[in-house]
């Protein structure tokens, strides 16, 4: 199988170069140039294996220049009980008969980040061996809260890679904060930028486009990749939870084989619904992809209408992983519904990064309208959702997930669609104490780390082990930059 660039099919890369390369040479992103399919019986395969046998079957199909025997490996390493604390890595916890959700917040960073980013650093030394690469690389990263600290960790050490993480000031919950500047590791580094997540991640893509700096820093034996989800070895371990959920529900009895499901994310760069588009294009019997957006609701109002608009107010909210206009991962969308028609997709980025907006074709906007459904939520109704479902199910959830069941049932109000549904759960709520304990009433919150014994002391629920271990780390990282210093930063940590 091979890859292409969404503004550009001429060049084709294997698995490995992908991987490696993170970004395509013209600023577009890597997708497949075609999908392997599941069939039912693949499905009934499925449902009987573990987590981490279900990772090697569905990501192999993807990754021919990989052996199974390798990604065995990698898969048990990733997915193995001293990364997760649940033996099923994704559960899915039943709500109601109608309502699942799909917890991937179960590894070592306590958000659904790991899922893709304990695979990834595994993916990316393989490729580099596969590509006899001798350069160092440097992973960029641009994050809004989750994908700094799971990279990082995941990143941690591993031979022949350094690692920087650029993330918002003041623009992630002070625990992801904490995990970030407290990161154990010889090749780390972690600084944070004046503005929003957008500054950061457009500041990361000038660092990728900087021919002068990529000439500099080749000199001094490096080059540059992504672990953000532009890096299509962050997407596919993706894909393999939904597959994942919907054998486990089977297997469970809670809906039968082949029975169609509707699926709620909470979205702001667009990686994770996208996998789940890309798990139904496969075959996976999904109905609806219903996008969840916070009140940074550039998406929704993109899947109503067909224009994308990022020139409006930014919020800093409550799930401040989704404060995103720029969603980078919707251009992979666009290219397959746009009959992989690069050259439409590169007018439509173009016009984003000229005029900050753009409208995609009646074509386009009728297929979008078939696959999603949208809503949003704002703070006020994110709190609600928080304390509804404590006090309906006994059920603690964080901010990001709370938009999810909020959007879900706005979505059934107006459809009197009650398909079983699952929802996805993208961090536990220890990583927002703060917003989860206002939620719940309590008005006198707890200083520093003391706010997480605090909140499982309110509700009874064991906080996470690598969270509650926060309060004995050292913060190694306290620089903040304005975004056209980012470069600085980079020189400074290559030296």
């Amino acid at each position: 199988m091979y890859y292409v660039s969404t503004r550009s099919k001429q060049e084709k890369l294997t698995a490995a170069q992908a991987i490696a390369r993170g970004l395509a040479a013209d600023g577009g992103l890597l997708t497949p140039e075609s999908f392997p399919t599941l069939t039912a019986g693949d499905l009934e395969r499925l449902k009987d294996m573990t987590y981490q046998q279900r990772a090697v079957e569905i990501m192999g199909r993807y990754l021919d220049d990989f052996s199974a025997q390798e990604l065995s490996g990698f898969a048990l390493s990733a997915y193995g009980p001293d990364k997760f604390d649940d033996p099923a890595v994704a559960p899915v916890r039943t709500v109601d008969g109608a309502t699942h959700c799909l917890e991937l917040w179960h590894g070592p960073t306590c958000a659904f980040k790991d899922m893709a980013l304990q695979m990834l650093p595994h993916l990316l030394s393989a490729s580099l061996v596969k590509n006899h690469e001798t350069k160092t690389v440097c992973i960029l990263v641009a994050t809004s809260g989750d994908t700094g600290k799971a990279a990082l960790e995941g990143f941690r050490d591993v031979k022949g890679t350094r690692i920087l993480v650029f993330y918002p000031k003041n623009g992630v919950s002070a625990i992801q904060e904490l995990q970030m500047n407290t990161q154990e590791g010889e090749n780390v580094g972690v600084c944070s930028v004046v503005g929003n997540f957008d500054d950061a991640q457009t500041g990361v893509k000038k660092l990728f486009s900087d021919e002068a700096l990529g000439q500099e820093l080749a000199r001094r034996g490096y080059f540059f990749s992504s672990a953000n989800s532009i890096n299509w070895g962050r997407v596919l371990p993706q894909i393999v939870y939904y597959i994942s959920a919907y054998c486990d529900l089977v297997k469970a009895g809670k809906i039968a084989a082949g029975e169609s499901i509707n699926v709620c994310v909470p979205t702001g760069n667009f990686g994770n619904i996208l996998a789940g588009y890309y798990a139904k294009k496969m075959g996976l019997p999904i109905g609806k992809l219903i996008c969840a957006s916070n009140s940074n609701n550039v998406l929704t109002d993109f899947l109503r209408t067909g224009t994308y608009d990022r020139n409006r107010k930014f919020y800093n909210t409550t799930s401040p992983s989704m404060d995103i206009l720029i969603s980078s991962n919707l251009e992979r969308m666009l290219y397959e519904l746009s009959g992989c028609n690069d050259e439409e997709v590169g007018g439509y980025m173009a016009a984003l990064s000229a005029h900050g907006t753009y409208t995609v074709s009646g074509e386009i906007k009728a297929k979008l309208e078939e696959l999603f459904a949208a809503g949003y939520c704002d703070d006020e109704g994110t709190k609600a959702t928080i304390e509804k479902m404590w006090r309906e199910h006994g059920y603690l959830i964080d901010p990001h997930t709370a938009v999810a069941f909020h959007v879900l049932e706005q979505y059934r109000a107006q459809s009197g669609d009650m398909s079983p549904t699952v929802v996805v759960s993208t961090a536990s709520p220890f990583k927002f104490c703060d917003s989860v304990l206002s939620a719940l009433g309590v008005e006198e919150v707890s200083e520093g780390t003391a706010i997480i014994d605090q909140l499982s002391a309110v509700t009874g629920v064991a906080a996470p082990a690598p969270l509650s271990g926060l309060k004995d780390k050292r913060v190694r990282f306290d620089k903040t930059v304005a975004k056209e210093h980012m470069v600085d930063q980079v020189l400074e940590m290559l030296r």
